[in-house]
Formats: structure tokens, sequence, C-alpha cells
């Protein structure tokens, strides 16, 4: 076949592709135009779910009559003065307007800072008419109408209006956080209208696009390593979602939907998160713009850094950390659900008939009256007596949970708990005092059903899942005893040799020192292979290949070990959720006490090694509420 220059219109249809996927895509281009021609002010106009009628107006600077036709052409641009090494606008490329004009009928009317005249310019599936004079007080107004209904093989792809609807939205909340500054509307008969008000500061943004309760239930970030910093709010790990589009990640300004930082997120959640939840965040990375590169695709949602590994070892450790200074926090989301649940229950109770008998010797238990149930069993004495006074206990040591079955000798869990003796020692602390409702998570005062600890504090009450506050604190350390000095490892009797590609063996070889520390000693065995002489001792049996093809793809990918080390951590879990409290087993008031200190000591015991809440804080004024005192 004859090799043959394709024509303007055609080319602009396949450019189409990349760059205009749904609606959606044609309002983030529109959009991210009007931000950066300094508009104070952008409205966005749809119906059909953006496939019948596209319209995004704003106040910024505008276009003048001459340049009008070069706007509609393919790679013609105003914001790539500084080059492709220091992009500082969202839109750089020169394809957005051709590539919706070839697919859509396009109309352009703008008036130029300055002038006395609006112009306008219409593009139908490629033709182009104008300018012409038209009507406009000032700023651009951008109207696509009948997306793709010349491309019918486009149009059939689309989802339903609602759904594209909401994919608009997202959209325009994303670009709402990133300019804080700017005032948004978005309306239209297929949709209510939604309004994000220029706001004051991050803070007040975030509120209108995320929800206030994120504000309450998140941790801010504000960290910063070889000038790459990044800011924002991270929520609890206890305040997730079941999808991750609660999360916002930006780069230099520019939402990005990076599978990198994607992967970095979910690294700073690994040890506080279950693993079918997603984190709510709202994070903002900034760096010299010669570190990112930003044209990966013609969709800017990508984008590649100069030392991907600095970046994600910046997002792990600045959640991990805010995590472990955040101290004690339970989501509000916990504490909502149970006074929810306890409404409902009360609205479908019957009052019993009450009779009054005087104050005769049980007159209080005459007809009409249910006898008490049992009260429950409070360690220590009467339910209704308080605290023994101080220095009547004293804690020690970890209370003896020899009822649990220890794990069998020479297996892995065995080898971790032989030199874990800190694990043993979670609950070491100073006893109660005479006022313990002072302390964070206060006093206990009851145990239910074997399994919850109710404590008094100050402000209300606590209600604390004991197995699953203990499982943290022994998790957390196993993982100080574990991490804080070089693993123990078990030498092989005959080397396992794995095949690799030379580039995987020698990527592998770079970080042998790292891996050592591990405990898994590899060296170079010819151009193309790994001799692993060393495993760590706490894996037990594992399928060596498989782990070290996992490592090297992952250090291709991100520049970490990160492979070997959640496995390590992922065998500690496990023995803190074998070797913990478990559901049932009564304890000692002193020993509930204990452990509420631990948890007040210990990083990250908000929540279980599996993302479930170890306790759920119940507010004084919201009890209350309930039995109608405020």
């Amino acid at each position: 076949m004859a090799i043959v220059k394709l024509d303007d219109h055609l080319i602009d249809q396949i450019a189409a592709g990349e760059v205009v996927e749904r609606p959606a895509s044609v309002v983030k281009e529109l959009v991210e135009n009007a931000v950066d021609a300094g508009a104070s002010r952008i409205e966005i106009a749809t119906a059909g779910g953006g496939k019948t009628l596209l319209r995004v107006t704003d106040d910024g600077c505008g276009i003048p009559e001459n340049e009008l036709s070069l706007a509609v052409r393919r790679h013609c641009t105003s914001k790539l003065s500084g080059g492709l090494d220091r992009i500082a606008t969202l839109g750089f490329r020169g394809e957005a307007l051709p590539s919706v004009g070839s697919v859509a009928r396009l109309s352009l009317r703008s008036r130029a800072e300055g002038n006395r005249e609006a112009f306008e310019i219409l593009v139908d599936h490629g033709r182009c008419e104008g300018p012409r004079p038209t009507a406009l007080s000032r700023g651009t107004v951008v109207e696509v109408r009948d997306l793709f209904q010349k491309v019918p093989a486009r149009l059939k792809f689309l989802k339903s209006e609602r759904a594209e609807s909401a994919a608009i939205t997202d959209i325009v909340r994303r670009l709402a956080l990133a300019e804080p500054e700017i005032r948004f509307e978005i309306s239209g008969p297929d949709r209510t209208t939604t309004v994000f008000p220029a706001a004051r500061d991050m803070g007040e943004r975030i509120a209108q696009v995320v929800g206030g309760d994120f504000a309450t239930n998140s941790v801010a970030i504000d960290a910063e390593r070889e000038d790459v910093r990044l800011t924002g709010l991270a929520g609890l790990p206890t305040f997730s979602r079941g999808n991750s589009l609660q999360q916002f990640l930006f780069v230099n300004g520019r939402p990005v939907r990076d599978k990198m930082l994607v992967s970095a997120l979910r690294g700073g959640y690994s040890d506080v998160m279950a693993k079918d939840r997603h984190p709510v965040a709202v994070l903002f990375l900034t760096l010299d713009p010669a570190l990112v590169d930003v044209n990966v695709h013609p969709a800017k949602a990508d984008v590649r850094f100069r030392d991907p590994g600095l970046v994600r070892g910046l997002i792990v450790g600045a959640l991990r950390q805010a995590f472990a200074e955040s101290g004690l926090r339970s989501s509000s989301e916990g504490a909502a659900g149970v006074l929810a649940r306890m409404r409902a229950k009360a609205d479908t109770v019957t009052p019993a008939p009450r009779r009054f008998d005087g104050f005769a010797p049980g007159g209080y238990f005459a007809e009409g009256f249910a006898a008490p149930r049992q009260a429950p069993y409070v360690p220590g004495g009467s339910a209704f007596r308080p605290l023994e006074p101080a220095g009547t206990t004293t804690i020690e040591r970890l209370p003896d949970f020899s009822a649990t079955t220890p794990p069998p000798a020479g297996t892995a869990m065995a080898a971790a708990m032989s030199d874990t003796d800190a694990a043993r020692e979670v609950f070491a602390g100073p006893d109660a005092s005479s006022q313990p409702e002072t302390y964070p998570l206060g006093a206990a005062r009851a145990q239910l059903h074997g399994n919850y600890i109710v404590a008094e504090t100050e402000r209300g009450l606590v209600i604390v899942d004991q197995h699953a506050a203990h499982e943290r604190l022994v998790y957390e350390a196993l993982k100080e005893a574990i991490h804080g000095r070089a693993l123990p490892s078990q030498m092989l009797l005959i080397p396992e040799i794995v095949d690799l590609s030379a580039d995987d063996a020698e990527r592998l070889c770079e970080h042998a020192a790292d891996l050592a520390r591990l405990g898994l000693g590899i060296e170079r065995f010819g151009p193309a292979a790994i001799a692993v002489r060393e495993t760590p001792a706490i894996l037990g049996q594992i399928d060596i290949a498989r782990l070290l093809r996992d490592l090297s793809d992952e250090l291709a990918e991100f520049g970490t070990r990160d492979t070997v080390t959640s496995r390590i951590d992922h065998v500690a879990a496990t023995v803190a959720c074998h070797g913990s409290v478990r559901s049932g087993r009564v304890l000692k008031l002193d020993e509930m006490n204990a452990l509420l200190r631990g948890m007040e000591r210990t990083p990250s015991a908000s929540q279980c090694n599996h993302g479930r809440p170890t306790f759920i804080e119940l507010g004084l004024d919201d009890i209350e509420k309930l039995f109608g005192r405020r």
C-alpha cells in the first residue's frame, strides 16, 4: 500500500480520540483554558449529560480577533514560552479546541481585555467560519453541541446521562480544589446547580468540595524533602470509602491520577487500613517544574518524576509520621452510626405502663415493672462502686494471656515471637491514678460480652474492642523489634538460582546491602541470574523466584524494596492477631486500664492491623441529647 499524507480533518479526529474521551474530557480542557486565562468566575452549563450541550463561560483575559483562527488550529498555543522543561500552565499542547471542533459543533466567542468589540468563530466538525463580530461583555464563552453525533462509534460507548453528568462534576471538583480563589458554578436542565464560591483559603475550599466532616476526620500533612514539598489533608484510616473517588492528588496545582502517586498513598495507609477500603485525601505536591514531566499523555493526567523514589518515600513517610503524631483519634462516623442506631431503636420501643405504688418496700418492683436484668459484669466489684483508690493496683507487666494457644515450635511465628519480648511488654506503664478520667481514653468501668471495655472520660465514654486494640499493640511492638535491627536469616543448604533479565539482575544487586538487612542474601550469578543464599527466617518456606521477580518489578517501577518489608510485616500481623487477647476473655479491672494506657502510648492505636476501629468515643453532649436533656 502506498504511503499518503492524511488530511487535516482526519488528523484532528485521530487526535480527538486521545484528548476527547467523553464530555468530561471536554469540560476539563475548556475549564483549564479558563483558569490559564486568569478567570475569577467560571460557569459550566450542560444538557443531556454533556452530549447535547456544553457551555463554559469565564471572565478571563479573552482572545484578540486576530488570534481566534489560530486558537482552533492544531499546535497553536500561547503557553510554551518557557519550553517543555518549565510548564507553568494547565494547558500547553494546543490540541484541545481543534480536537473538539472535529467531533462536534464548536462556537468560540471572546472579548479581549481592553477591546471594545467581541468576536466569534464557528467550527462545525472541522469546517471553520469567521471570525465575525458578536455581543459579549467580557471574557470567553465556548459552546459545544452534538458531541460525537457524526462519530457513532464513539457515541455508543458513552454512558448514561447521569453517569456523564457525574463525571463532569468530578472534573470540576478537582479543578476547584486546585484553584480555591475562583468561583465555579455547574448548572443545566440535567442536574441541580452546584456552586463552589471563591474561598478564603484551602481549608474552606476543601470543606466545600469534600465535605465538612472530612476536616474533622483528617490529619494535616506538611513535609519536605530535597525541595519537594507535600501539603494537604489525609483522612483518618477509619474514615475510609469503598472506592477511590475521594482521592485528590495535585502536582504543581495540576489534578493528576498518576498510578505511582496512588500506590504511594496506599503505601502510607498499608498498616492501618483494610485491603478493600480506600483512603480519603487531598494532597498537593510542589516541586521544580524541571523535575517533573507533564507531557506524558494528551489528557495530561499522568506525570513522570525525575526521582520517583524520592516522591514516593516522601508521601509514605509523611503519612505514617502524621498518623503516628496524631495520637488517639476515632472517626466521628463510628459515633454517629452508634447514635443513629440508638435513636432508631428508641423510636420503636413502646414504654411499659407505669403505676405508682407508694414507697413501700419492694414497691419499685410492683406490677407493671419488669424485674431488672442482671447487672453487667464489672471486674473488681459492684457496677456502682468507683475505682479503687490510687496505690491499690500496680501494673508491672503485660497481663498473663496464657489461655491463647502459642504458635508451634519451629514455625515462622515462633521464630518471630522468640526474639520479640517487647511484644509482651506493651501494657507496662503507670497504673491508674485516683482520677484516671484525665487520661485520653479514661478509666475502665465495665466489660461487656467478654470483648468490649467501657471507659469513662471527661467528655463522655469510650467503648474499646479489646482484641482489636491488643492486636495493634502487639503488632507495633513486633515491628519495632523486627525492624530495629538486621533481621535474622536462614542459610539455604543449596543456593537457589533465579533467572532474570540482565536489567533486573543488575537492579537487584544495586540494592543487595539493603536487602541483606532484611535477611535476604543475594549475589550476581552470571549476566542474567541471581543466586539466593539466605532468606528472612521469619518468612519460613517461600517461593524465592516469585519474591525476586516481584521485588525487581517494584524496584523498576518505584525504586523501593517494600515487597520484602510488606511480607515481613504480614507475618508480624499474623503473629499479633493470633497472639492477642481473644474475644470472650474476661479481664480484670487493672488489665483493662493497662490496655487503655498501652493504647495511649502506641502509634496508630486507633485502628487494628485490619483497618477496623479499636474504639468509639461518645460525647456527653450527644448522650444527653438521646435522653432529651439538651
